[in-house]
């Protein structure tokens, strides 16, 4: 339980960076906790994923842009407190999505995971 609030509490923070221009979306993916399997860092994941993805679109469009950020700015500060997100923001995320693919690091236990995940099997 402790695990999950720390883990919301780091991804509410990579969030917070990139909104203010600390981090861009590439350098903050990778920081996400890979061994979680918390559905509110999944979502804020893929939030982040779609954030980058609009880019384009964020340039042209300012009231889709000020939404963006407000929405993204809604994702952080719950995360920050140690909740999880709102159940319709997951569900919305889980539509098109089975298992957020959060990239994990190079280390034994992460490779011996993607072994596993390979041959198909559950942990």
């Amino acid at each position: 339980m402790e695990y999950t609030k720390e883990a919301r509490k780091l991804v509410s923070e990579l969030i917070r960076k990139v909104l203010v221009g600390e981090l861009t979306v590439r350098e903050a993916l990778p920081m996400f906790p890979s061994d979680t399997n918390d559905k509110s860092v999944e979502a804020a994941f893929h939030a982040l994923v779609h954030y980058e993805a609009d880019e384009d679109l964020r340039k042209r469009d300012f009231m889709y842009r000020e939404e963006q950020d407000d929405y993204l700015t809604l994702v952080f500060q719950t995360l920050e407190k140690g909740e999880p997100l709102p159940d319709n923001i997951i569900r919305n995320y889980e539509k098109y999505y089975d298992k957020a693919d959060i990239p994990m690091p190079n280390d034994f236990k992460s490779n011996l995971h993607r072994f596993w995940r390979y041959l198909n099997f559950k942990e």
